[in-house]
């Protein structure tokens, strides 16, 4: 019963939740200054060829087609039914495509580069973080100085030291891009391995950084739990060092569980700076040409993904907290 009713009052405030940042997600980009259907406009009548009165028809049929000429309620009703039922609407800046299609070919591409580097960082940094807490002395002080260093870095930064040094200088990686132009996407083993040399930089500018954030909070953690009074109990009671360590490794794990299933709910937009300096046809390039475009159907879709993502990813931690460890569970329901 009492599993029950944390797992119904966390399910109630997600759902809040859910329902405000949906709102959220219609209402922001329309406070953004400008008027999209003008940057439409202004495209299709480049050159002069149009007069102002054809002008005006085509703003006017677009402002229709879209919705806009109808109040921000109705609009808001509009876009629930498309959202619900899997339409994410019709870009405005690349009109006719549909969002659907400009995210399912922008996501693969995200997931790819960041997925591995997310992993990957976090079994790496932990592993350190653990080996270095449980060492002490010069590598302690060496793992936590250059972790430190690594976690504080920006993505963005460590992007364009490793495009300028190991692209432009050295040659050894491309410039920029997802794979050779006059290729086309395909799974195809050329196609792979030509992609493959465009994907290292992307992937060691984010893992570098993870592997250190990660290295960081692990190693505090598990200083932080050996000094804890059940592993000097433990100890006083003769338990072996194997079985104490197990201990420590295993509570020291709880908040970085967190990090890894927020870290994978915000995989979508995590790396839009970086996927820009690279020029990688990610989701962050596309919400960042939707923004300059005020898209509004295409920010709102990455956008909700991303708070979607957030929100699940948070709810999943909090029902395996709540089942791995009582005493959330009794906080939560104010049980004693």
């Amino acid at each position: 019963m009492k599993l029950g009713r944390y797992i119904a009052r966390k399910t109630m405030w997600y759902l809040v939740a859910l329902v405000a940042a949906v709102s959220l997600n219609f209402l922001l980009p329309r406070l953004v200054p400008g008027n999209p259907v003008d940057v439409i406009v202004s495209n299709l009548t480049r050159g002069g060829s149009i007069t102002g009165e054809q002008q005006k028809q085509i703003y006017d049929s677009f402002v229709t087609e879209f919705g806009l000429d109808q109040p921000l309620w109705q609009q808001f009703l509009t876009y629930l039914g498309k959202v619900f039922s899997g339409d994410l609407g019709t870009s405005f800046g690349s009109y006719p495509t549909s969002v659907n299609t400009l995210i399912g070919d922008a996501l693969p591409w995200s997931i790819a580069v960041q997925l591995p580097a997310i992993i990957i960082g976090w079994l790496l940094g932990n592993l350190v973080g653990a080996v270095a807490a449980f060492r002490g002395g010069n590598w302690d002080r060496s793992v936590f100085t250059s972790s430190l260093f690594l976690s504080a870095m920006p993505y963005y930064c460590l992007s364009i030291l490793l495009l300028y040094g190991l692209a432009v200088v050295a040659g050894v990686f491309p410039v920029g891009g997802a794979y050779s132009l006059g290729e086309t996407p395909s799974l195809s083993p050329s196609f792979l391995m030509d992609a493959l040399s465009y994907y290292w930089l992307p992937f060691l500018s984010l893992v570098v950084v993870f592997i250190g954030g990660q290295a960081v909070g692990m190693r505090s953690m598990a200083i932080y739990e050996l000094g804890g009074d059940y592993v000097n109990y433990a100890r006083a009671m003769g338990i072996g060092d194997n079985k104490i360590t197990q201990y420590i490794f295993r509570n020291a794990m709880l908040p970085q569980i967190t990090g890894l299933a927020l870290s994978i709910g915000t995989l979508v937009g995590g790396a839009l700076i970086t996927e820009l300096v690279f020029n990688y046809p990610g989701v962050g390039t596309l919400l960042f040409t939707a923004i300059s475009n005020n898209d509004y159907p295409v920010i709102q879709a990455i956008t909700l993904i991303i708070t979607v993502a957030v929100l699940v990813a948070n709810f999943c931690v909090e029902i395996v907290y709540g089942i791995v460890d009582p005493r959330i569970r009794a906080a939560a329901t104010g049980e004693k």
